[in-house]
């Protein structure tokens, strides 16, 4: 009668599991264990990943630094040029401007004219044009106040 009551397989009574010490329990801990581990693998992956991916990022940042060094190196010394000449610009005019201001503090009024009569004479074209410039901004001047 024990016959019976025993499952197909050899030395193993009815109802127990097939692997012996191991029953549902130990197969749910083989499940977490294997899931554990893929976790551990995917993890470690995607640590890889974003190791490499900051490597890569690191490097092309560093190529990409003395380019930038040298476009800032011409810009600084376009800009140095540029105010130089604007410098020398504006020393040449503060020159005039004071070479100007000692012809009117040296010279009167009779002085002045014949310099304006001697220069009309030298240049006139240039004269012409001048007295149109002044028409025609003391016109503006005087249309604006009316």
């Amino acid at each position: 009668m024990d016959e019976q009551y025993r499952d197909s397989a050899p030395n193993r009574p009815f109802g127990e599991p097939n692997s012996p010490g191991k029953g549902s329990t130990g197969s749910a801990a083989g499940t977490a264990a294997r899931l554990k581990e893929q976790i551990a693998d995917t993890a470690s992956d995607v640590k890889d990943r974003v190791a490499d991916f900051g490597r890569r990022t690191a490097d092309k940042i560093d190529a990409s630094r003395e380019p930038a060094a040298n476009t800032l190196d011409k810009t600084a010394i376009a800009l140095h040029t540029k105010s130089d000449r604007v410098a020398s610009a504006a020393h040449a005019t503060a020159d005039r401007l004071q070479a100007t201001a000692d012809y009117v503090r040296d010279h009167d009024f009779k002085q002045m004219a014949g310099d304006v009569q001697e220069l009309v004479k030298r240049y006139p074209g240039q004269a012409l044009a001048a007295a149109a410039v002044l028409g025609f901004l003391f016109a503006r001047v005087m249309r604006t106040r009316d």
